[in-house]
């Protein structure tokens, strides 16, 4: 369970909402892990268990029964301060919701999380300036996220959840309410990191264009997996696209 080629690992994972007849069956024994250098796409329709899958893989809710281990750490056996001191060195997160400060700038909402980590003005800066070089961002450094588009955005979001380096992405519908050229220019930014051989990402999506670009592809339907689908380079995108319907 603590290979450290292994980024983030669940066995058996259960949670439930409510209780009695009006309780909901989120999670019904979901195992997976991700590797460095590994996209993996997690599919399904809307109450399948994508978004609980995270937010317990992130640390950020408890598992009724089963485990996670995230960098070599089992999660139970940690305090809340513990779980959340690992999250903030081990998993960027990327929401929907692009949830930038609109009041700082996308260089100072880029280096944020590095000043809530007490690190200098000047390292924070440097980090971010280094980050939105990365991701062709450079020219946005002093406007708003006001005067942004929405794949604008969330590729400062992605910066933002790469400040600290984790080596795990976690995206729960990134490209949402997007348009299909920004769409792309996440996922390719997201590819980009994978490739790269130190990060791993698991990513939440409706969109089966988007799934279609990760190394694996998991479908959830009420919280179970119910397909598992490994992905050639490659290969026809008509042919991937059919596989995974």
């Amino acid at each position: 369970m603590n290979s450290p080629t292994i980024l983030v690992k669940a066995r058996n994972l259960h949670k439930r909402y409510g209780a009695g007849e009006k309780g909901v069956a989120a999670l019904r024994g979901i195992d997976l892990s991700v590797a460095p250098g590994e996209f993996v796409a997690l599919v399904g329709p809307t109450g399948s268990g994508k978004t609980t899958l995270l937010s317990l893989l992130a640390g950020l809710e408890e598992p009724d029964a089963g485990r996670v281990v995230l960098a070599g750490q089992d999660l139970a056996s940690l305090s809340e301060d513990g779980i959340a001191d690992l999250r903030g060195r081990s998993v960027g997160m990327i929401y929907q919701s692009i949830n930038l400060f609109a009041g700082f700038s996308v260089l100072e909402n880029v280096g944020l999380p590095l000043r809530l980590m007490l690190r200098p003005p000047f390292d924070a800066h440097s980090r971010a300036r280094e980050l939105l070089a990365a991701g062709g961002l450079t020219s946005l450094a002093a406007r708003y996220p006001a005067d942004l588009s929405g794949g604008q955005r969330q590729l400062v979001a992605i910066a933002r959840a790469l400040a600290a380096d984790p080596p795990l992405i976690l995206a729960d519908e990134p490209t949402a309410n997007l348009d299909s050229a920004s769409a792309r220019q996440i996922t390719g930014r997201l590819r980009g990191l994978v490739d790269d051989g130190r990060h791993g990402v698991l990513l939440a999506t409706h969109d089966l264009r988007v799934a279609s670009q990760a190394d694996r592809v998991i479908s959830l339907r009420d919280g179970q997996i119910v397909k598992e689908t490994a992905l050639g380079a490659g290969r026809p995108s008509r042919e991937v696209l059919a596989e995974l319907a």
